[in-house]
């Protein structure tokens, strides 16, 4: 995320080189186009001074790592004013009706600067306009018509600069605040993570205790209870105690695993193609997932957290699966932009009402029936993919089925192959 200076800089730049082309434009038009003879050296002389200051300006933005010390606006704002005032002088002084841009730079710095740099520069200003006045030559104004058009045009000019900038910066502003708020909201995700994760750190530790003598006891009462017709039904009872045990002890486990290992797993370089066969790999129900995917998938490689990957794509597949009806398909594709991978999951159930489609994400938010899930997978996908750089975003309309949508950056080790990578997409057997 760039900081406001950064984007104040930027914008600087860009406005200058305006004012340049514009100033070069008004003193040929006023020199040939209207006939009014102008010094065009010293003022050529000066405007070369604005192109060379900007072209470094402009140089210096973009090797720059870091952010520039506000100083450097404020210096290159205060040159601005000190150019205009040379070329009011040169070209009429107070009697030019173009000092009116002196508005202008005091409206960009009131945008761009802090209040102390702003009152500096806009005192600036007054005194570099009031020595126009100092030596000013005495004109006789012959032609007060076409000192009021030029007065017009000078306003005209000033308020289309502030507007137009004063809206491009207010846009970059709105921009800037709604990355904070993305970031702000992916880092209450990290917060409610790192709680899960201590969470079932925490249940699996306290649990493992009783849990461990309910599987002793159950196993004694097994192998003292007497092998007859009598006891049978007890002994079915022993057994299912240990069964529902030992799967308290896999959920405990998987919670952990998901919640917690995870973070801890190193990037590993895959083949996107490789992560979505190893998903599907065993899957109930995966005879019903129809691929598509471009070639390039099985041939260039990503940094992935591979396993959590995996563990995470599984998941939404199952969820598509649970969704859609029995024998219907589930449709996913794999393609790439220019710079990020993309991964959907199209199911054919019934969709989700908005109420519930602002929720999905959340912990154990969940609208399975009890036992087919702790609403953790797709709070757990998004995690992953923030910490990747992606995002997660879901589609649903109610009837016509959810699409849940997996982006992350191609950034990381990409390795050509032998072959060319196509652009057709092939069907591939999950």
């Amino acid at each position: 995320m760039r900081d406001a200076h950064a984007i104040d800089l930027s914008w600087l730049v860009r406005l200058r080189w305006g004012a340049i082309i514009g100033q070069v434009v008004l003193v040929l038009g006023v020199h040939f186009g209207l006939g009014l003879p102008q010094r065009l050296v010293p003022l050529f002389a000066t405007i070369a001074v604005a192109v060379a200051s900007n072209t470094a300006l402009a140089l210096w933005e973009r090797r720059r790592e870091r952010a520039p010390p506000e100083v450097v606006p404020a210096a290159v704002m205060a040159l601005d004013v000190v150019l205009l005032t040379v070329l009011l002088a040169l070209s009429g002084g107070a009697f030019n009706p173009f000092s009116a841009m002196y508005i202008v730079h005091i409206a960009l710095s009131a945008v761009v600067l802090r209040a102390r740099w702003t009152w500096a520069l806009t005192a600036l200003a007054i005194i570099c306009f009031g020595v126009l006045f100092v030596d000013t030559p005495h004109h006789h104004i012959h032609d007060m018509r076409m000192h009021l058009q030029g007065m017009w045009a000078a306003f005209a000019l000033a308020a289309a600069f502030i507007v137009y900038f004063v809206r491009r910066v207010t846009g970059a502003l709105s921009a800037r605040e709604a990355e904070l708020v993305a970031a702000r909201a992916a880092s209450a995700r990290r917060d409610k993570l790192t709680a899960l994760a201590t969470l079932a750190a925490g249940a699996a530790h306290e649990l493992s205790t009783p849990l461990s003598t309910i599987a002793v006891v159950a196993r004694e009462l097994e192998r003292h209870l007497p092998r007859s017709a009598e006891t049978a039904g007890s002994l079915e009872d022993v057994q299912l105690i240990r069964s529902q045990v030992a799967r308290c002890r896999d959920i405990l486990a998987q919670m952990a695993a998901d919640a917690g290992a995870s973070q801890g797993e190193a990037l590993g370089s895959r083949a996107p193609a490789s992560l979505v066969e190893e998903a599907l790999g065993g899957l109930p129900g995966g005879e019903r997932v129809r691929v598509e995917m471009e070639e390039r998938a099985r041939h260039e490689r990503a940094l992935v957290p591979a396993q959590t990957f995996v563990r995470a794509l599984r998941g939404v597949v199952k969820n598509a699966l649970q969704a859609s009806p029995p024998e219907a398909p589930v449709l996913l594709r794999l393609s790439s932009g220019p710079d990020a991978w993309r991964l959907s999951v199209e199911d054919s159930g019934a969709g989700m009402p908005p109420e519930v489609l602002a929720r999905a994400g959340e912990p154990f938010f969940t609208t399975k029936a009890p036992g087919e899930g702790m609403g953790l997978g797709l709070f757990l996908t998004r995690a992953m993919l923030d910490g990747l750089g992606g995002q997660l975003s879901l589609q649903s309309t109610p009837g016509q089925g959810t699409r849940v949508v997996l982006t992350w950056p191609l950034a990381g080790v990409r390795q050509s192959a032998a072959l060319s990578p196509g652009s057709s997409s092939t069907q591939v057997a999950p």
